[in-house]
Parts: C-alpha cells; sequence; structure tokens
C-alpha cells in the first residue's frame, strides 16, 4: 500500500498519508508521530519549490517517490517532505503537523517543552520534534536506519479528511492542497 501512495502524485498522496506513522531512529530511541497534517506540491503550480525546475536545492523533489525533501525556510526552521510520483515531476508532500505517539520524551528534549499538543502541530516544529537541525536528509531514501513510514492501524476514512488552503504560502493560495484529519487537536493553528 505505501508503495502505491508513494507512487502517486502529490494530491493523491497527501491525504493517504493522514494516519500514517512517521518514525525517525534517533540515538536516544525511537520517535514516533501520527501524521495528522500535510500540504501537496507540484512542479506545474507556483508555490512549489520545484516550479522553476531542478536546482541543486530541488533535486530530490524529481527522484522517485520514497525520497526525503528538506529545506531550510525563513532562515529559521527546517520543513519536511516525502517525495511522491514518478522520478523526474517535481512533487511532494509537506508533512505539517504530527500526533505524538512514542519518544514523547525525547520530542520534548528536542523541543525543549512540555505541552505535547505543541510538540509537532507545524512543520517547523515537527521537524525539531524530530530532532532534525540541517538539510542532511534532503535526497535520502526513506528506511528503518533513519526516517520511515509505518502503515496506521486503521486507515483514516476520507470522510474524516479536511481539505483547505494551504497556509504560509504567497502563490496559488487559493488551491485547496491542504488536508488534515478532522478534529485532530494536533492540527496546527
Amino acid at each position: 500500500m505505501l508503495r502505491k501512495i508513494l507512487a502517486s502524485d502529490s494530491l493523491v498522496a497527501a491525504p493517504a498519508l493522514l494516519g500514517w506513522n512517521l518514525c525517525r531512529q534517533t540515538p536516544q530511541g525511537v520517535i514516533k508521530l501520527k501524521i495528522v497534517e500535510t500540504e501537496a506540491y507540484h512542479q506545474d503550480e507556483p508555490a512549489s519549490h520545484s516550479f522553476r525546475g531542478l536546482t541543486q536545492r530541488t533535486a530530490p523533489m524529481f527522484k522517485a517517490g520514497g525520497h526525503l525533501y528538506v529545506y531550510f525556510t525563513y532562515g529559521v526552521h527546517y520543513c519536511l517532505n516525502i517525495v511522491v510520483g514518478d522520478k523526474g515531476v517535481g512533487e511532494a508532500v509537506l508533512l505539517r503537523a504530527g500526533e505524538p505517539i512514542s519518544g514523547v520524551e525525547i520530542m520534548r528534549q528536542n523541543r525543549k517543552l512540555t505541552d505535547i499538543k505543541n510538540l509537532a502541530n507545524g512543520p517547523g516544529k515537527l521537524t525539531q520534534a524530530l530532532g532534525i537541525k540541517d538539510t542532511s536528509l534532503s535526497g535520502k531514501l526513506l528506511n528503518r536506519s533513519s526516517i520511515w513510514l509505518e502503515a496506521p492501524e486503521k486507515l483514516i476514512d476520507i470522510k474524516d479528511v479536511i481539505a483547505s488552503p494551504r497556509v504560509g504560502i504567497k502563490q496559488a493560495t487559493e488551491l485547496p492542497w491542504r488536508f488534515c484529519i478532522t478534529d485532530n487537536p494536533f492540527v496546527s493553528r
């Protein structure tokens, strides 16, 4: 099932990844978050980093689905994306928020706070909770020695998914390409 999602275009993959567990192996132990909010990005729309074509920064977006794309934004935060679709097509799913499942104490140490609802409820917070402090994972494949996905116990029903415009961008703001689990308290504000 995961291979099918990763081979899909970003508009199919973004809602399909909701409910999947995002896992990270760290020296302190495994961190696990349930993906509760995503955004789709595709090279055919101007908000996507891949819109202007292949560059050194965006090269991971043009790899086959299953690679990671990590970038630094606003001089403050790192953001984590899962590349989806076919090789040569620049598209990815931004992981916007996660619900802590395990490794909560590690996430609290990484974020230097205790409020569980505030640990990963935004793309910058999510990467901080995972201990991502640079772009060295960008272009790497999902794998159990670093970052991987685990299937949910129960798939999220499409009726429990809300689509809305993406946030934090200046172009193509009208596109309803942000997806989140309805009424999940760990979704970003």
